[in-house]
């Protein structure tokens, strides 16, 4: 396999263009070069230059892709080798150990038993460009690699880039016993690469069980979404779980139930938890049992679209109302459908809150920006007249770092609302 290959090829942008990587971005796109000289493969690494030959950095080229080159390094004496590889990793790490402490996570530690709690740890280890590692997402789930590899540069130094995450994490006394690879997502084809699902390494059981803000769950990596689960609402799980004690709970795509059994353990009276996944739901009535609160906590498979009108039909009102909805654009060409979408079901579910019970709401669409999610939230609550005030506003976990210069690092907007009647 080939892993790392410089080319003596050089792109030369065209004058006036780079202005996302002179800001510190990682994309340079294909109308934003002039000319490429010298021979190269694409996945090679080449230099970047600027119209007038100033040096740029490095990245590797990809003609399939409207991304033409992701920039992996910007100094000159900084080439892209085994060395910068572990120094990525490595970074990624230390951060992760300093950002997601684990006795904050549902874990004891005691004396000398960091490294234990290291190893239950369940968190987002390299998260792309905002690690400095283009393209590729790698989740550890306990003692599990997950890895997503969606740029060609990457897609071949990934064997390298999962050797030193094992390494890195075995100084620590983490030992990775298995690797399963979820690059199966449709954009793999607009890098002209096949999609790709399955093991790298030896084989193992892909129900994996993990724990999080102290609640256990069978995540499923081979057949759930993504990578299996998703770490990046852990804050505010927790968040929306600790206003919910003796309340009524309705949680709307609840996935494999995450946000339903932190309020069930938080001591919530009911939750009625609704997903369109018939997987999703057989996973979650599993992980409400591993937990013993499948008395607290139901599960019902139904599109939350047909559901709710009908909630409100039967005159049900909830205490707390929870949307965490997949992403309902995945480009900018499709904004104003999603704009609809998440219009709809707040108006919705603000309808099935009890005079000042609480709303929690969510995108996680990084072309939904914060700007317009809080307008279209706003017109919900206009059209369902309600009033809304705000009790907290969040975003992604630290494990998902947002870098500044790279907007799509951005992309979980999560608030929290008291709903109350118009007066």
């Amino acid at each position: 396999m080939k892993e790392i290959v410089i080319s003596d090829a050089k792109a030369f942008l065209k004058k006036g263009e780079g202005r996302t990587i002179k800001a510190g971005g990682a994309w340079v796109f294909d109308n934003e070069i002039n000319r490429v000289e010298g021979d190269f493969e694409n996945g090679d690494i080449i230099e970047v230059l600027d119209h007038d030959g100033y040096f740029m950095g490095y990245g590797f080229i990809n003609t399939h892709s409207k991304i033409r080159v992701r920039m992996m390094s910007r100094r000159k004496e900084n080439p892209v080798n085994e060395e910068l590889i572990e120094k990525r990793v490595r970074n990624a790490w230390e951060y992760r150990k300093a950002v997601m402490n684990p006795s904050v996570y549902g874990f004891e530690v005691k004396d000398n038993a960091e490294s234990e709690a290291l190893k239950k740890l369940s968190c987002r280890l390299i998260f792309g460009e905002a690690d400095f590692l283009p393209g590729i997402t790698i989740d550890k789930f306990s003692d599990i690699l997950v890895i997503e590899s969606l740029a060609l540069g990457t897609d071949r130094m990934k064997g390298l880039i999962i050797d030193t995450c094992k390494k890195v994490l075995l100084e620590d006394g983490v030992v990775i016993r298995g690797v399963f690879e979820r690059s199966d997502a449709k954009v793999r084809e607009q890098e002209g690469l096949e999609r790709i699902k399955g093991f790298i390494g030896e084989p193992f059981d892909t129900k994996v069980l993990i724990e999080e803000n102290g609640v256990k769950y069978y995540v499923d990596v081979e057949n759930g979404q993504k990578t299996g689960f998703f770490l990046d609402q852990k804050n505010n799980r927790r968040a929306i779980a600790s206003l919910c004690k003796g309340k009524k709970v309705l949680d709307c795509f609840t996935h494999t139930g995450s946000f339903g059994l932190n309020c069930a353990k938080a001591g919530a009276s009911s939750v009625l938890a609704v997903d369109a996944s018939d997987l999703g739901c057989a996973q979650a009535e599993e992980n409400a049992k591993l937990n013993g609160l499948e008395d607290i906590i139901k599960f019902k498979c139904a599109d939350v679209f047909d559901l709710l009108p009908e909630l409100e039909k039967q005159g049900e009102k909830y205490d707390v109302v929870i949307l965490d909805p997949p992403a309902f654009t995945k480009s900018r060409a499709s904004i104003k459908k999603a704009v609809t979408g998440y219009r709809e079901i707040n108006i919705r579910g603000m309808k099935l809150v009890k005079n000042g019970g609480l709303l929690a709401t969510c995108s996680c669409s990084h072309f939904m920006d914060e700007e317009l999610f809080a307008k279209t939230i706003k017109e919900a609550a206009r059209s369902a007249h309600k009033q809304l005030r705000q009790i907290e506003f969040r975003q992604q976990a630290a494990d998902h770092p947002i870098l500044w210069s790279n907007d799509a690092s951005y992309y979980l907007k999560f608030y929290i609302f008291q709903v109350c009647d118009e007066m």
